[in-house]
């Protein structure tokens, strides 16, 4: 693996509040970056591919200079909101200048950390459209809003979870993602008893939700990891058959 005694660049220098890793950006290195995912665009769509996503989510490099917890720059990429989402707005804007307006850009945040998973980086939608606002401006096609469940809300007095509110905000169609066609059992990673029923969460919810056009694009990760005919099954109606592997696949891993 990696050497890890190599020092982390990162917004300033903290893997974490409290937990100092690696080495403060200068401005030299931002501009290296930010020149690197331009080059990086253009490589993917001078070899055929359709779209690119950039990834500001999770806790990762991108999602650092979002969130404050990580960034405590005192020039013009810290403190504020707009200032922090400076660093992701440059991104963008350089990645459509090298690619031209044809060429599609996904760009995916979370509120949630590796490093902290109750972690906000807004607490109202009046922040989020905030936040969204100018990775709209600078260029964003599509938004992938990354939250561990789909179901969950967002924020009080609404159903709607983080890409609902999102696709509402920016007027952007946006991707759900988020534990789809997990089972409780699974999610929590216990088992009450093998021979347990498992029921298969959330599939109706969420075709409710699409329907609704809350969001118009789902992310399925885990689920095609256990099943990888899961769509095929959905898509054809055949959940019992969903139901079954899964619960074959969690017996034989408890």
């Amino acid at each position: 693996g990696p050497d890890k005694t190599i020092p982390a660049y990162s917004p300033s220098g903290l893997f974490k509040p409290g937990a100092p890793n690696g080495v403060a950006m200068t401005h030299a290195d931002i501009d290296e970056v930010i020149a690197s995912f331009a080059q990086a665009a253009l490589d993917a769509k001078n070899v055929g591919f359709d779209a690119i996503e950039v990834h500001g989510a999770h806790g990762y490099l991108v999602d650092q200079f979002f969130w404050e917890g990580t960034n405590q720059r005192d020039d013009k990429y810290g403190g504020s909101l707009e200032n922090r989402t400076r660093f992701g707005v440059e991104i963008v804007e350089a990645i459509r200048a090298a690619v031209g307006k044809d060429f599609t850009i996904i760009f995916r945040f979370s509120q949630w950390k590796q490093q902290d998973y109750d972690a906000k980086l807004v607490n109202s939608p009046e922040e989020l459209e905030q936040f969204l606002k100018p990775l709209v401006d600078a260029g964003v096609d599509i938004f992938h809003a990354s939250t561990r469940r789909f179901w969950e809300p967002e924020f009080e007095g609404s159903s709607l979870n983080l890409a609902g509110w999102t696709q509402k905000l920016s007027g952007k169609p946006t991707m759900s993602v988020g534990s789809v066609g997990l089972t409780e059992d699974f999610i929590s990673g216990t088992m009450a008893s093998k021979q347990e029923s498992v029921e298969q969460s959330g599939i109706d919810e969420l075709v409710e939700r699409m329907n609704n056009h809350e969001f118009e694009l789902i992310a399925v990760g885990r689920a095609l990891l256990q099943d990888p005919e899961w769509l095929i099954k959905v898509k054809e109606g055949r959940l019992g058959e969903v139901d079954d592997f899964a619960r074959k696949s969690l017996t034989k891993l408890y």
